[in-house]
């Protein structure tokens, strides 16, 4: 007879998540895993396969977790402009909850050029973002908030690395004030 879980799946993934995120791939061994997530070995092994699966399985946690969050910016019929700079406050904001940066940045920087599978997932995950700016941008144009001159998909491209940028600084010494200054030069563009 097959055994219960004595744990609930998504909350030990969310922990290996935040343990990745804070710590990176390399660093983080399986005892540490054990530790973090509370659970034992072989229920890691049981339920996520190794640890190159467990990370892939929290990486996808993660796109998920972060497609909510744009999810919810996207519904709620802000202003392009505002929507935009939704997207810039909830990666300035995450850093009071999770660890400081994006799961996604640091695992590009990490590991995409070792391993093709992993550069593949990076690469979808910023489209995605993208994307969603790109929808912004389409919005402000079709209310006539945005000038129709400005391109979706350069801009688009623009907004993501700036992004990416406010990611990686905010896991050093800038501090918030510098970080917004930054924000707000960017979406300057939208002007």
């Amino acid at each position: 007879m097959a055994r219960n879980k004595a744990f609930d799946e998504k909350e030990v993934l969310k922990k290996a998540m935040e343990l990745f995120w804070g710590q990176g791939y390399e660093k983080t061994s399986m005892q540490d895993l054990v530790d973090h997530m509370g659970i034992h070995r072989r229920s890691i092994y049981d339920t996520f396969g190794d640890k190159r699966s467990l990370f892939l399985s929290s990486l996808a946690y993660y796109e998920e977790f972060v497609a909510n969050e744009m999810k919810k910016i996207l519904a709620s019929e802000l202003p392009a402009k505002q929507a935009v700079r939704e997207v810039f406050e909830f990666a300035l904001n995450a850093a009071e909850h999770y660890p400081a940066g994006c799961l996604a940045v640091n695992t590009a920087v990490e590991l995409s050029l070792l391993d093709r599978e992993i550069a593949e997932l990076s690469t979808r995950m910023f489209k995605d973002t993208e994307k969603l700016f790109g929808r912004l941008i389409e919005q402000g144009h079709a209310s006539g908030e945005l000038s129709k001159q400005l391109d979706p998909d350069s801009l688009s491209r623009f907004l993501h690395n700036n992004l990416l940028g406010i990611r990686v600084l905010i896991k050093t010494d800038y501090t918030k004030k510098e970080l917004e200054s930054i924000i707000d030069v960017t979406l300057s563009v939208l002007d």
